[in-house]
């Protein structure tokens, strides 16, 4: 089980028994999880995964769950080939290791798959959601993507876009109340700015009792009685997609 004193302890409860539904794909320079509900939509959500890669089984689940509810789902490596991080490795080297992925520097790979959306799945309609450094990620793409039309930020890492609040696009922020990596400090603050400057809708909200990376990992295989914020997370981030998609 992992320390949630760790500087991001995404991979409590990985689901590590998961295959996916979807598939691996390669889109121009960038491999990709892809997976298709049924019935053919226009509507498409890019999944941005958190600091263990693309490949995370959770993560998966997700895009998957996202099929399920009517969506083209794909989760791109967007580290493009750079090595994932890895719980066992060495924590003291954390910092040195997230200098090489920064969350702002995702563009030219958002490029290229909104174009594989939009030619190869008959995308018009088209939103983006996060978990941790992929929260932050989704943060920027809201603030200078046009072609996005919504996002939802899974407990985004806030430092790396705190005074930046001029949002495009409708966009709703999900925060742990116990997060040992994001403080409620940091949250108040960002409410503030958004208040301040903001002229789309967003919502920030707080799950009691929750730690960092609850919506995305089988937090109730550890705390049972977790598992209605983890239900409720999901739905929230559906609903908010299904609204503005």
């Amino acid at each position: 089980m992992a320390n949630e004193s760790r500087p991001c302890p995404c991979d409590i409860g990985d689901r590590s028994d998961y295959g996916g539904r979807g598939q691996e794909v390669q889109v121009e320079h960038v491999k990709a999880y892809i997976c298709k509900p049924p019935a053919s939509t226009d509507k498409a959500v890019i999944v941005i995964h958190d600091i263990f890669g693309w490949q995370l089984p959770n993560t998966r689940y997700i895009t998957d769950m996202l099929t399920t509810n009517g969506y083209i789902a794909i989760c791109p490596d967007f580290f493009v080939g750079q090595e994932a991080w890895k719980p066992s490795n060495d924590w003291a080297t954390f910092d040195d290791w997230l200098k090489t992925r920064n969350a702002s520097k995702i563009d030219k790979e958002v490029d290229v798959v909104l174009k594989y959306l939009s030619e190869q799945c008959g995308a018009k309609k088209i939103g983006v959601i996060g978990f941790c450094w992929g929260g932050a990620a989704v943060h920027h793409l809201m603030l200078k993507n046009p072609h996005l039309k919504t996002g939802v930020s899974l407990y985004g890492v806030i430092k790396f876009f705190e005074d930046r609040s001029n949002l495009l696009h409708p966009t709703f922020f999900i925060f742990a109340e116990k997060d040992e990596y994001i403080s409620m400090e940091q949250v108040k603050q960002l409410e503030q700015k958004l208040k301040q400057n903001c002229k789309v809708h967003y919502e920030v909200k707080i799950y009691p009792g929750q730690t960092h990376g609850f919506v995305h990992r089988k937090r109730e295989d550890i705390n049972p009685q977790d598992k209605l914020y983890i239900e409720e997370g999901r739905k929230d981030m559906i609903n908010w997609l299904n609204k503005y998609l």
